[in-house]
């Protein structure tokens, strides 16, 4: 209620005067400088991927299983860390099979749960 009471108050100047200075901190410290510069095509930082299919969900004969150890070598890095899922591209159901599956053969001593070199240099 207050705010209306004030913005009733306001002639047309003022309403003018508010407007451009929003327009000048909106555009003012982010684009660098005057809005008359063209705007890059190409986007900063990071460049996007596209989206990754399940690999599961598309081959449905792909099944999880603790014993397939190629499957699970392709679904870690290096140094024996399950990969997440924006690197793989599987889905949320089948990132927890994964990673139950991956958890299943590290018990049973068919993954290493940390790589070669790091085993070495902590004994």
């Amino acid at each position: 209620m207050v705010d209306r009471d004030r913005n009733d108050d306001r002639d047309d100047s003022d309403e003018e005067s508010a407007s451009e200075e929003r327009n000048e901190s909106s555009s003012g410290s982010r684009s660098g400088g005057g809005s008359d510069r063209p705007r890059r095509s190409y986007q900063r930082g990071r460049p996007r991927s596209r989206i990754k299919a399940c690999r599961f969900c598309t081959d449905k004969s792909k099944v999880i299983d603790y014993k397939d150890i190629d499957l699970m070598y392709s679904l870690t890095n290096p140094r024996g860390r399950i990969l997440p899922r924006r690197k793989t591209g599987t889905c949320a159901k089948h990132q927890r099979q994964v990673s139950l599956a991956i958890k299943r053969a590290r018990h049973m001593a068919m993954l290493p749960y940390s790589a070669q070199h790091v085993r070495q240099t902590n004994s």
